[in-house]
Parts: structure tokens; sequence; C-alpha cells
């Protein structure tokens, strides 16, 4: 194989529009992922004015979930800036997880209405990002 096919080879796909807006949501939403997940951190170790503010005198259910969360949050946080296939992965995880907690069991979490409005905005957004990248990729299969 020569030097010029293996350059063909490697080339990157044309970046559009579309390509690089969603690039930019992924960034946006994970700024809002490691905001949150340092939160969940902050109410862990202490920092956190309230009824919860450490995490020996949060009730169990509360331990799991800040715990859980608390990774979940940064580590998708990382793969939706590197715009990686498993970021989403992660965000939904975390995501789903936030509204069991606030719509599922609200005696023990309460109602969070502004986080459950938040991710379910960001999926139908993201929804909407790949369903446009998809048409953008079979028209330009054409």
């Amino acid at each position: 194989m020569s030097l010029s096919s293996q350059n063909d080879q490697l080339k990157k796909p044309e970046e559009t529009l579309t390509f690089i807006a969603f690039v930019w949501f992924c960034r946006l939403i994970a700024v809002f992922c490691l905001y949150t997940g340092v939160t969940y951190w902050i109410r862990l170790i202490g920092y956190h004015d309230g009824p919860l503010n450490r995490f020996d005198l949060m009730p169990v259910h509360w331990q799991v979930a800040a715990s859980t969360l608390a990774v979940l949050f940064p580590v998708a946080a990382t793969g939706l800036w590197m715009v990686v296939s498993w970021g989403p992965v992660l965000w939904v995880a975390a995501a789903v997880a936030e509204c069991i907690m606030y719509l599922g069991y609200p005696q023990l979490f309460g109602l969070n209405p502004v986080a459950i409005t938040a991710h379910i905005s960001v999926a139908l957004l993201y929804l909407a990002f790949r369903l446009a990248l998809y048409r953008e990729s079979r028209i330009a299969a054409r």
C-alpha cells in the first residue's frame, strides 16, 4: 500500500455545522454534568449547608444515591467532553437514576422538577441532534 493511499484512508470526514453544534452541545452538557457531580461531592464531604450535610449523617438511601451520582456525573462529563460513545450512556444512567429518585421516591428524596425537566430537555435535544446527523450521513452517502 502506498503512502498516498494511506493518507486517503486517514483523512477526517468533513465536519458539518450540525456536527460542530453537536460537539459544543455535548461539551455544554459536560460542564453541567461536572457541576452536578461536584455538588454531590460537596454534599458528601460536608461543605453543604443543610440537613444532609455529610455522608455519615445521611440516611442510607441518600448515601447510595449521592455516592453513585458523585461518580457517574463527572465520568459522564469526561465522556461527553471527548464526544465518545460511552459519555451519553453514562449521562443517561445518571439522569435516569436522578429522575427515579425525584419522581419515584419523592417522600425520600423530595421533588426536583428542575432536574427532571432539564434531563428530559437534554435527552430530546440529544435525540434531535443524532437524528439530524444520521440524516446528513444518509444524504452524503448518496
